[in-house]
């Protein structure tokens, strides 16, 4: 599983997005890949105002002021489901 990481340089929310996840990696099996929104018009278009924004597939899994325990809860729905 992968999860995208939309933020940009300088931003302490992302950097606290981006440690949240990592903590979660020492319980959960799942890659981040980080995006910064400022390499592409789209993206800066879709997420200037919400970053960091946090997604699996199409869906955003959490954004703005991060939450581990939703984050948390999300990737146990996902285990649940791939090994059922």
């Amino acid at each position: 599983m992968k999860l995208k990481l939309y933020g940009k340089k300088n931003c302490s929310l992302c950097d606290q997005a981006k440690a949240t996840l990592e903590m979660l990696q020492q319980d959960y099996l799942f890659e981040i890949e980080e995006i910064n929104i400022y390499n592409d018009d789209v993206l800066l278009e879709a997420y200037h105002l919400m970053i960091p924004v946090i997604k699996h597939e199409d869906t955003i899994v959490d954004m703005e002021l991060v939450d581990m325990k939703k984050i948390e809860s999300y990737l146990k729905k996902k285990n649940n489901s791939e090994n059922s």
